[in-house]
């Protein structure tokens, strides 16, 4: 079956939720957010491209970072309504200069970094 863009469920701006995991690790790396231009950008380059809300434009994972992610496979979720890009990663993902986003845990209460800047 033929994937059409239009048959995902966007919410009332254009967008659509995305995770992006580390293909060899499976390791969370980020969340963001994608809109139909974006995602067909993604597919058409296999440069993984979102779109900042705050900026109101395009994303290019890695364009000043030199962070970049490479698409392996993406994956929609059972309602369409959220997307999962397998990447591979290129330094770290978070702007923290971490390899993940979610790099604080809650434990008994308190929060706990789990993950230094590389």
């Amino acid at each position: 079956m033929r994937f059409d863009p239009a048959s995902l469920s966007y919410d009332a701006n254009g967008l659509i939720p995305c995770i992006a995991q580390d293909h060899r690790s499976g390791e969370v790396l980020m969340f963001a957010w994608m809109n139909r231009d974006s995602l067909d950008q993604t597919l058409a380059t296999g440069r993984v491209t979102y779109w900042s809300r705050s900026r109101s434009a395009f994303w290019i994972k890695g364009e000043t970072s030199g962070h970049i992610q490479t698409l392996v496979e993406m994956r929609l979720d059972c309602d369409r309504d959220c997307l999962l890009v397998l990447v591979e990663q290129q330094g770290p993902a978070c702007h923290t200069n971490r390899q993940s986003c979610f790099f604080t845990a809650l434990r008994d209460g308190e929060e706990v970094e789990i993950s230094q800047p590389l």
